[in-house]
């Protein structure tokens, strides 16, 4: 148990509240109380202003060491009223963490919380935001307070001002903290809400692998080579199934009816019913300024491997050009998994694109299609043709030589090595490659 801060910051000086279990280092250096009963009201002093100010006297180039935090001269100030403060102070920062995917303690996705929970998308968006709106105003009126105790008690009213503007209240959901630049309300309120719709997205693709489930808070499938049978043992009749083989394409075009838009959009009606699933499906759309196959095709993946900051969980294989794409979840993964996307889908996807061919092919000689038929169809065969050829290549240069040698991983490992055993079958990703 004790508090920890950034090492180098070109920002307000700060520390974080850490309970026992957590390591550290000298780029996020940590500090222990000699006295437990003080350390609420030691992390309070370290976070109100009047530290701020004398510690820039100690560390004028922004270098924060333990012996500028030992050299602050704290006052045992420690009125009963205080304590509460930061209690709330840090319950409101845990809050706001643990409605994060990439949190330890992540339980469900906010938007699927009873207490926010309407028919209408747009409707429980509202109801949410309202609350994260509460949280930021009292976790500013918190911050204030605590600053106006330390300023009163070091008598430096004169000098300190206790107000704290809404860009340096740190949760997650302040859009006036987590966007810089010079952007509007507006501006701020629109960039919350696409992310929104894109985390809710993310965690759709969790219940899809069963890393989450509908049916029950937290983590499901968490441990290597875990199975569909695994996750069946806790959830028996699942509300939204997880997918079977743990192989989930990515596709422009509905080719396979598990490709991960079709399952999407059934996850949307599970979730908020299909009375108002056009009107949902539109209200994402229009928050990501785009239709959900080509958020999918275009952004997902790079939305995945910058939330999981380059180490992602899903891996994608993918051709050389992209025409080809599948998911899997690397908790499931199992030696035989590049032969279930080799054939399972990639020699299926051939099959489908070599049936779709023909099937242009008797268009474009057919009497009694019109010429601007027959143009198009020739076109499609170009396109088609390119593809059959790039799906030939990746399968025959790539997929099948690594299916065939059952690549064993071990997640203890970290993703970076068990990422590169795979070369080019996965998508490129800078800043994983393995330096030879």
């Amino acid at each position: 148990l004790g508090f920890t801060w950034s090492g180098i910051s070109s920002g307000t000086f700060a520390v974080r509240h850490v309970p026992p279990g957590f390591m550290f280092d000298t780029k996020g250096p940590m500090g222990f109380t000699l006295r437990p009963n003080q350390q609420m009201v030691q992390e309070g002093f370290l976070n109100s202003v009047v530290a701020n100010h004398l510690i820039k006297m100690l560390a004028p180039t922004l270098d924060f060491k333990l012996g500028h935090i030992l050299n602050l001269p704290i006052i045992e100030h420690a009125p009963k009223k205080l304590k509460i403060i930061i209690k709330m102070a840090i319950k409101l920062s845990s809050l706001d963490w643990v409605s994060n995917e990439t949190s330890w303690d992540f339980a469900v996705f906010p938007l699927l919380r009873a207490d926010y929970r309407q028919h209408v998308l747009k409707d429980t968006f509202r109801k949410l935001r309202a609350h994260w709106q509460k949280m930021v105003l009292e976790m500013q009126r918190l911050e204030e307070e605590n600053n106006r105790s330390f300023i009163v008690a070091y008598g430096l009213q004169e000098e300190l001002d206790p107000a704290v503007p809404l860009k340096e209240i740190t949760l997650t959901c302040n859009p006036f903290y987590r966007y810089h630049g010079n952007k509007n309300e507006s501006e701020l309120e629109a960039l919350l809400l696409a992310d929104t719709m894109r985390e809710f997205m993310s965690y759709a693709v969790g219940c899809m692998f069963g890393r989450y489930a509908l049916d029950k808070p937290g983590l499901i499938l968490a441990n290597q080579g875990e199975t569909i049978g695994d996750y069946l043992k806790q959830i028996s009749a699942p509300t939204f199934p997880a997918d079977d083989d743990n192989v989930v394409p990515m596709l422009d075009g509905d080719w396979f009816t598990d490709d991960i838009t079709e399952r999407f959009l059934k996850f949307l009606r599970v979730t908020f019913g299909d009375e108002h699933f056009e009107e949902n499906l539109k209200f994402i759309e229009q928050a990501i300024g785009k239709d959900i196959r080509k958020y999918f095709l275009r952004d997902f993946y790079n939305d995945h491997v910058r939330r999981y900051k380059k180490r992602p969980i899903y891996w994608l294989f993918s051709s050389p050009k992209g025409s080809f794409n599948a998911l899997i979840y690397m908790h499931r993964y199992r030696p035989d998994t590049v032969s279930v996307v080799l054939n399972d889908y990639l020699r299926e996807f051939q099959a489908k694109l070599i049936s779709r061919k023909g099937h242009l092919e008797a268009i474009s000689i057919s009497t009694s299609t019109t010429q601007v038929e027959k143009t198009r169809a020739l076109k499609e065969i170009e396109n088609l043709n390119k593809m059959i050829v790039e799906m030939e290549e990746y399968e025959r240069e790539v997929l099948y030589p690594l299916a065939t040698e059952q690549v064993e991983i071990n997640l203890d490992d970290g993703v970076k090595v068990n990422y590169n055993k795979f070369g080019g079958a996965l998508r490129k990703i800078a800043g994983l490659t393995l330096k030879k």
